[in-house]
């Protein structure tokens, strides 16, 4: 069992980071960033080429990380990689101690560094899933053949926070869990009464029972990055109460890390959420290692 999924079942509340993997043929970059929050969460989430554009594998980085006494979090996403690939690097990633895993679909090539690259996705972010879950649960690969001591996957899968009208349904986490998720990580919410209606629904639902979720939020740079959020990121809110003070702070950044120290501290009250994911886009993650410690 990891660390992350013990605090899930047990109902403790969770913080897991995101970290970009370097342009960086050596350990020493990843790890720099890794002790900003040694100590200060649960597990650190590698991203799989976010943007579609190239860093050190997160394949690579998890295990450097596991490596070095961190729990981590693999990012799989589908689109660079055939069932055969995946199928062997799930595997490759538990010998190694990357047993947490948040599979996503990823971003279109055209969207990125390469926008010429072709992509795969052969398999889909459920059929991965399923992939993984076979894997631990049935000790078998695709083909039928058996797996020498089978991965203890810890599956996750992305979701989107909404402010959930009347006849909403959860249909599409719902899904996923059928396909093996156990856990799910958000897009960013910014707004702590969207965050306990969201959580409020899911509860009647009967989905915080089978998932832990894990909302998204972060330390925001400035007035500006938080207009290109709600410019940019699809389902992404940053009130405008939170934009006058942070245009209004001495110190932006500061002004960033103190209000998603304070969403910690609302987030945490929040009956049956199981944690924050804290993302800090184009920041190192002292940013986060400072909202954390705001939080107590």
């Amino acid at each position: 069992m990891t660390v992350l999924s013990e605090k899930i079942s047990k109902r403790e509340f969770a913080i897991t980071a995101e970290i970009v993997p370097p342009v960086a043929a050596s350990s020493g970059p990843l790890l720099a960033e890794a002790e900003h929050v040694r100590g200060l969460v649960d597990a650190i989430n590698i991203t799989d080429g976010a943007g579609a554009t190239t860093t050190m594998s997160s394949f690579a980085a998890a295990a450097i990380l596991a490596a070095a006494g961190f729990e981590p979090v693999l990012q799989v996403t589908c689109r660079d990689r055939n069932r055969i690939a995946l199928t062997a690097d799930l595997i490759g990633a538990a010998a190694q101690g990357s047993c947490n895993l948040l599979v996503l679909m990823g971003d279109d090539p055209a969207r990125g560094d390469q926008p010429e690259a072709k992509p795969v996705f052969d398999l889909d972010s459920r059929k991965v899933m399923e992939l993984a879950r076979a894997l631990r649960d049935d000790a078998v690969l695709p083909s039928g053949k058996p797996v020498t001591d089978p991965p203890q996957f810890f599956i996750g899968a992305a979701d989107m926070p909404l402010d959930p009208p009347a006849d909403w349904k959860p249909d599409a986490l719902r899904s996923k869990i059928e396909c093996g998720a156990q856990f799910t990580q958000t897009q960013f919410c910014f707004e702590p009464d969207v965050a306990r209606r969201f959580i409020q629904r899911l509860s009647d639902e009967g989905i915080t029972d089978q998932v832990g979720v894990l909302l998204g939020i972060g330390p925001i740079a400035s007035a500006r990055s938080a207009r290109w959020m709600n410019e940019n990121l699809y389902g992404v809110t940053v009130p405008e109460a939170t934009i006058a003070r942070l245009e209004g702070a001495d110190d932006a950044k500061a002004e960033g890390r103190l209000i998603c120290a304070e969403l910690i501290q609302q987030y945490r009250e929040i009956p049956g959420l199981a944690g924050v994911h804290i993302m800090a886009p184009a920041q190192k993650p002292d940013a986060i290692a400072d909202a954390i410690r705001l939080a107590g």
